[in-house]
């Protein structure tokens, strides 16, 4: 018979396991935990409408969801009435920091739909499965950093809101290091968390950095959408005069426009992004003040100034301090820019007038390449792979993008010296 003392270990033993926690979810200890940052307008947003009056002949209350192919679209608030209320009131005061000058419109709500877990973003079902099938599990060590696609990464909460799910993933996971895997527009969050957090906070919170073409510089794309807009349910462009109008006017307020608009210290003058073919006058990155003073938008001239290149990434200070791995497709047709019957928002455009250059038939080949700059990231592994014929919104789901992925993720992490 065992003693007494063993008994009243066995007994002290089971007291303290009823009390732990429940850790039924948390990861094993032997793989890095990871933390999904979506694509442009991937986010579930959930809209609370509570008698408004921004939007006449729009319902004054009720709710929509607003993302990349919602299954449930509204029956009860139109594409226009939608853009309508989601389109930001901007306060030119000077006086303001800038991320205070925007707001709701009166009686609007808008937060993110289940932040953190994996159906925030069900576009990455593919990437999902492929991590469950080595072990991993939803809302456990799979977990997602979404955000509104209409803010940059100093507004809304976001860089306090990431680090402490970040942190929480790593701490409810075995204290293992995090991995941040970012898709299209998600880098430039997950950059904007590497670029203001601490060495300390780093070396102790992130395993590594995994880019799917990453619009770090921004896209050509964006400069004829502040005139045609752009509807996120199918990523089409509007049919209608006043969808087109409704469409450009929000993206004209929303300052992840700019942000996500190619920068033109890194595109210069290498691709037309507008061309009026009233004038015959064509604009680049680089004419971006000429481009908005001809259409008499003073406002988008001053976001611009402040937002294009605002998430920055090319030198040393601002290298993500991590294992960095990006991945990019190539030989696909990309738009950069549009063919305009003047400057003025709010037109319908057809497929003939768009200006293409080679790219993953989303993001055009600089957009994608500029990542190149961090191989002179100092100890940190750093690697860019190219996937011909892999189309942009592909990447995530392609099998051996998820294969290098998974290899990584195994990988124990560069050890550098803090400098």
């Amino acid at each position: 018979m065992p003693g007494k003392s063993w008994l009243r270990f066995v007994m002290a033993a089971l007291i303290v396991l009823a009390v732990l926690p429940d850790t039924a979810g948390a990861s094993s200890p032997g793989r890095t935990p990871v933390v999904l940052f979506p694509a442009f307008r991937l986010t579930r947003l959930q809209v609370n409408v509570e008698r408004q009056t921004a939007a006449p002949g729009c319902p004054r209350s009720g709710t929509f969801q607003d993302w990349y192919r919602n299954d449930h679209p509204s029956t009860v608030f139109s594409q226009v009435c939608q853009d309508r209320l989601l389109t930001l009131r901007y306060d030119g005061d000077r006086s303001k920091p800038m991320p205070e000058r925007f707001s709701e419109q009166p009686g609007v709500t808008v937060r993110i739909a289940g932040h953190g877990r994996t159906d925030s973003a069900p576009f990455y079902e593919p990437l999902y499965r492929a991590l469950e099938d080595r072990g991993y599990r939803r809302d456990a060590d799979i977990r997602v950093a979404g955000y509104d696609a209409r803010l940059t990464p100093d507004m809304g909460g976001f860089l306090e809101r990431t680090r402490r799910l970040v942190e929480r993933t790593y701490r409810e996971n075995g204290n293992r290091p995090v991995h941040l895997v970012g898709h299209s527009n998600g880098p430039l969050y997950a950059q904007y968390l590497l670029t203001h957090t601490s060495r300390a906070w780093r070396d102790t919170y992130v395993h590594g950095f995994t880019s799917l073409a990453g619009n770090l510089p921004g896209q050509g794309l964006l400069y004829p959408v502040l005139f045609t807009g752009l509807n996120a349910q199918d990523f089409g462009y509007p049919a209608t005069r006043e969808n087109a109008v409704s469409s450009a006017l929000m993206y004209l307020t929303a300052p992840s426009t700019y942000m996500s608009a190619s920068d033109p210290a890194v595109f210069g003058n290498r691709e037309a992004v507008v061309r009026d073919t009233s004038t015959g006058r064509s604009y680049t990155p680089r004419d971006y003040r000429k481009l908005f003073a001809d259409a008499g938008l003073p406002v988008a001239s001053e976001l611009a100034d402040h937002y294009l290149g605002f998430v920055r990434f090319t030198g040393p200070r601002w290298f993500p301090g991590v294992d960095a791995y990006a991945e990019k497709g190539s030989g696909l047709p990309s738009v950069v820019g549009a063919q305009l019957d003047g400057l003025k928002p709010g037109q319908v455009i057809t497929t003939d007038r768009f200006l293409h250059r080679d790219g993953d038939g989303n993001q055009e080949d600089i957009t994608n390449e500029a990542v190149e700059a961090w191989r002179a990231m100092p100890c940190h592994r750093f690697s860019l792979t190219d996937n011909p014929g892999i189309e942009h919104f592909a990447l995530p789901g392609d099998r051996n993008v998820l294969g290098r992925l998974l290899t990584r993720l195994a990988q124990p992490r560069s050890r550098c010296l803090s400098g």
